[in-house]
């Protein structure tokens, strides 16, 4: 393993942190929270997450809080992802993986229109008209 110089671990310290500043939810309206059981992991709910992670990075989104739980109780539908967005009734999302992710990024969070063909219950349906 090489070594590391002083730079290298501030960097590495850097990118933690941005990482880190993600998941705390104080100041942010947005939840994104992942089902990371078992069974999300070995569906690729990390890939999932990263994908979150890098792409509210790029869009520069701060109000966003990226969360994780254990099993949410759809085994068969994982990953599983649940977005909450002030104005927009939770929405619980299934079969989530990178491209969807990033699609749930620009569509739901950004413009506040569902990806309707992965929600996984329809509980909105008589709240919003076609989102």
């Amino acid at each position: 393993m090489a070594k590391l110089t002083l730079d290298d671990l501030r960097k590495l310290r850097d990118s933690k942190k941005n990482e880190v500043s993600k998941r705390d939810t104080e100041g942010k309206e947005i939840e994104v929270i992942i089902g990371m059981g078992t069974c999300g992991i070995a569906a690729g709910a990390k890939e999932t997450m990263d994908a979150f992670l890098d792409e509210i990075d790029k869009e520069g989104l701060k109000n966003v809080a990226i969360k994780q739980t254990g099993c949410m109780g759809f085994c068969t539908y994982e990953p599983t992802v649940e977005i909450k967005v002030p104005g927009m009734p939770d929405t619980l999302y299934n079969n989530v993986n990178t491209d969807i992710a990033r699609r749930i990024v620009h569509r739901h969070i950004k413009d506040k229109k569902m990806v309707s063909e992965y929600v996984q219950d329809r509980p909105s349906i008589d709240i919003m008209e076609n989102k």
